[in-house]
């Protein structure tokens, strides 16, 4: 345990305005303008999360300059350049990727727009991860400063849920500075410094065990395909919704749609045999990736489709997906292709249609009986966006 003590001092101005102001209340000029901050803490011993919390005015800033530096605090992101050219040059693609997707900020069109056409919370993702990843001294620490003032509450939760996440798992010694209480439980950090308070609290040995009681609630309901403009700039593929039979899914929280699922009928169904639909077009936005939600929107809406009396298969390319996937028990893994061209008959070669040269994954669904699934949920004689079919606790 260490003492830290720190006295800020701020110029009172002595112009006619100020001086009456001072005087309307008998203000003692010379002590208002001092504050004096003093914390036993122990910041040395090993941890991965520190945070420093507190109201604006309470010396968060202060200290955190006091122990690590100004420098702590110069920003990295160049808003004229995308956010993984910005990454070290040393790390190759799929590190940058990890690094990128580890932070929450997994949409690749984000990764490869100039940073100023990022939203405030895809900005904040992306300095975070350059931070991240400038350290390679274990024993050095990335301070990140108000990252939960520029977004709502619950985007800040999200981010918050992220970055404990990757730190953890990268190693890397990361110090937070909020003046928002509401994300200790899901940062669960090593120790808190409420600067409120004046209190050190040491939480090493509780963050493995602890319990967060807090949930966010998710549904998932049908919706109008239109629905679709508003995520398929974060989609990977085109920004065309698949032609022919399609079922749509949205993903909300509260009144807000922030996610899209899709069903498409890829090959036509022959007499007798069940209809086949493949999940695509899963997108969740920015601000609420790096939470899980992708994989369990996929799992939830193709239990629903398969109650509905459809067969549901998924044929995609993203790598991250197809390794979320082999996790699940309900998804079977059928094979991998890599097409070029493609013989439909004769001597003729199918030329479009498929993205040449690139690597797909397919999958079947494995039915799965104790997923939780409203019993309308499989009711599909009108498309109600707001008819929240199945909810979903995280």
């Amino acid at each position: 345990m260490q003492n830290y003590e720190l006295t800020l001092r701020s110029p009172v101005s002595k112009t006619f305005r100020c001086q009456k102001a001072a005087n309307s209340l008998d203000i003692d000029t010379a002590k208002k303008s001092v504050h004096e901050f003093r914390v036993e803490a122990d910041i040395e011993t090993d941890f991965n999360l520190g945070l420093v919390v507190g109201a604006s005015g309470s010396g968060k800033t202060s200290f955190a300059q006091h122990v690590w530096g100004e420098e702590c605090f110069k920003t990295l992101l160049d808003l004229d350049t995308p956010v993984i050219d910005q990454l070290p040059e040393h790390l190759n693609y799929d590190e940058c990727a990890n690094i990128l997707n580890g932070i929450g900020l997994t949409q690749v069109p984000c990764w490869i727009r100039p940073a100023h056409t990022l939203s405030n919370g895809q900005r904040c993702r992306a300095e975070i991860a350059l931070q991240m990843a400038r350290i390679e001294d274990a024993s050095s620490v990335v301070v990140i400063d108000e990252w939960t003032s520029v977004v709502d509450r619950t985007v800040a939760k999200v981010m918050s849920h992220c970055i404990q996440k990757h730190a953890r798992r990268t190693g890397k010694r990361v110090v937070l500075l909020s003046c928002h209480y509401d994300v200790i439980d899901w940062l669960n950090p090593d120790w808190v410094i409420d600067c409120n308070q004046r209190a050190f609290v040491d939480r090493r040995l509780l963050w493995r065990d602890f319990k967060r009681t807090e949930t966010l609630d998710f549904t998932i309901a049908k919706c109008h395909r239109s629905t679709w403009s508003t995520f398929s700039r974060y989609h990977y593929l085109s920004d065309r919704l698949p032609a022919g039979r399609i079922e749509t899914f949205g993903v909300y929280h509260g009144g807000n749609q922030i996610g899209f699922q899709c069903f498409a009928n890829y090959t036509p169904r022959r007499a007798g045999t069940t209809m086949k639909m493949h999940s695509n077009r899963t997108v969740i936005h920015p601000d609420y990736a790096g939470f899980g939600l992708g994989i369990q929107v996929i799992n939830l809406t193709s239990e629903m489709m398969h109650r509905a009396g459809y067969e549901c298969w998924a044929k995609f390319s993203s790598v991250p997906v197809y390794k979320a996937m082999r996790r699940q028990a309900c998804w079977e893994f059928v094979e991998e292709q890599r097409k070029f061209k493609t013989i439909v008959g004769g001597n003729m070669r199918r030329e479009t249609g498929f993205r040449s040269k690139v690597r797909t994954f397919t999958f079947r669904y494995i039915p799965q009986p104790a997923l939780e699934v409203a019993d309308n949920a499989c009711d599909y004689s009108e498309k109600r966006p707001n008819d929240r079919a199945v909810q979903h606790q995280r």
